[in-house]
């Protein structure tokens, strides 16, 4: 009786171990889908993955072609602003003595608003036209002029000629705006649920010339975000101001935007420093002292600066870090400084990593030469961001799939890249907390779903696919 009682027992006790054993989910169930999935399937996957933040994000850069175009052409959705851009190139007499012509004087579609047009020569406005009467070719000439869309184009095109040809349509507050809600909805539809996007305040323009207070364009925004589409998207969003690091003037424009994000912080939370690193003017040690000056009598701003994005060995990162940096955006050849490396691992420092806009300016000529793995499996807390997307024509889950493709991430480090994303923002905490909160029930209610439904999933999705990602994976039709 004793014997048949123990047998008993020791079934049961099979059977409940084999039961707790078959609900848990399966450890390898994101490997054995990666094994399986076609590269649709594991895009389909990655739009739909719920993400975390974007934490490094330029507006003025993050703005697709047509957009722009949709954008100013409607005086009634851009505050009433009307724009030329020029068409052809005539060499007129004089060329170049007005002070917003001091750009390329080959640089075909610079867009300028109708207060600078009325003041020129009539030479010089028989090269634009309004940006409403271009033809078909011009069009997608002008939609095209300010992405990277050619094999040829890179670094020097992005930076010296997109940001120009933009132009006036940068310094329009409204359109800016308008352009935040519309990256909202977009990072959405993704899975996002933190945006911590770069703008500047200052010099913008009003549609008769004259000039915005930082003040009064950080109101523009706040307005902006409380409306009922900004609201329904369900991304919490915060400001970042930039600095143009290079700037014969930057002490005192760190000043005056440190200053800024003091006055505005329910918004505004945190500066960053933007331009070429190899542009030796723009060195981080340049504004230590005036950082030390600032913090005497301002509570701390939250930085999070631009650093290692060069392909050349220095000490940019670990000077920006001395600076009072939290996070560094980009941070390529922190490979090369083993000392600062070792400083970041499991710290409180986070890299901003962009991986598309690496390769496509030319950091680096293909990824096995990214240290995004090494910096992610040996500490060093990261995440995913976009950059200036706009102009790379890409997506978040675009970066998401080069991680996937190119590094076979694991499913913890996939997790954790979202994760990061939240914790190291500048958010307040109470958000932050709730962001997290939510990013991990919906990173389980989602992992549940597709371990019981399997490829079935993702047999409705339609991902928004971009140029990248038809340019570089083929994955469009």
């Amino acid at each position: 009786m004793v014997k048949v009682f123990i047998l008993k027992l020791l079934m049961s006790s099979l059977l409940i171990a084999s039961s707790a054993v078959i609900s848990q989910p399966k450890s390898n169930w994101f490997s054995d889908f990666k094994n399986k999935a076609t590269p649709e399937q594991l895009y389909r996957f990655l739009y739909i993955l719920p993400k975390g933040g974007d934490l490094h994000n330029h507006l003025g850069g993050s703005n697709f072609s047509e957009w722009w175009y949709e954008l100013a052409t409607q005086p009634k959705q851009n505050g009433g602003y009307r724009y030329y851009t020029r068409t052809v190139i005539k060499r007129c007499k004089g060329y170049g003595t007005n002070e917003f012509n001091s750009a390329p004087q080959s640089l075909l579609f610079r867009t300028i608003q109708h207060s600078n047009y009325k003041v020129l020569t009539e030479c010089e406005k028989s090269e634009y036209r309004s940006m409403n009467e271009l033809s078909l070719e011009q069009k997608t000439a002008w939609l095209n002029s300010i992405r990277l869309d050619k094999v040829f184009e890179g670094r020097a095109e992005f930076f010296e000629k997109h940001w120009s040809r933009l132009n006036d349509l940068g310094r329009n507050p409204v359109i800016a705006t308008e352009m935040l809600v519309k990256n909202m909805q977009a990072f959405a539809a993704e899975g996002l649920t933190y945006l911590e996007t770069q703008i500047s305040a200052f010099n913008k323009l009003k549609p008769d010339g004259s000039a915005y207070s930082g003040d009064e364009v950080i109101d523009l925004f706040r307005q902006r975000l409380i409306q009922d589409d900004a609201v329904d998207t369900g991304v919490t969003t915060r400001l970042q101001q930039s600095l143009l690091r290079f700037s014969p003037n930057a002490e005192e424009a760190l000043k005056r935007n440190y200053q800024l994000a003091d006055r505005n912080r329910d918004v505004l939370v945190g500066l960053n420093m933007v331009g070429r690193e190899d542009n030796g003017k723009g060195y981080p040690l340049r504004f230590l002292n005036t950082l030390r000056e600032l913090r005497q009598t301002i509570p701390a701003v939250k930085l999070a600066i631009h650093a290692g994005e060069v392909d050349e060995p220095n000490f940019h990162v670990r000077d920006t870090l001395l600076l009072g940096a939290d996070r560094i955006g980009h941070g390529v050849n922190l490979i090369d400084d083993p000392q600062t490396m070792l400083l970041m691992r499991n710290n409180k420092y986070l890299v901003e990593i962009n991986l598309v806009s690496n390769l496509l300016l030319e950091y680096v000529s293909e990824y096995s030469q990214h240290p995004f793995p090494e910096y992610l499996r040996t500490g060093i807390p990261v995440a995913l961001s976009t950059d200036d997307r706009g102009m790379w024509d890409s997506t978040m889950t675009d970066e998401y799939f080069v991680a996937v493709k190119e590094f076979n991430l694991s499913w913890q480090e996939l997790v954790s890249l979202g994760e990061n994303s939240l914790a190291f923002s500048f958010v307040d905490d109470v958000n932050k907390q709730r962001l997290l909160k939510d990013y991990a029930a919906r990173v389980k209610k989602f992992a549940d779903e597709f371990q019981q439904k399997g490829m079935k999933v993702l047999e409705q999705v339609k991902p928004n696919k971009r140029l990248f990602i038809c340019q570089h994976y083929q994955l469009c039709s």
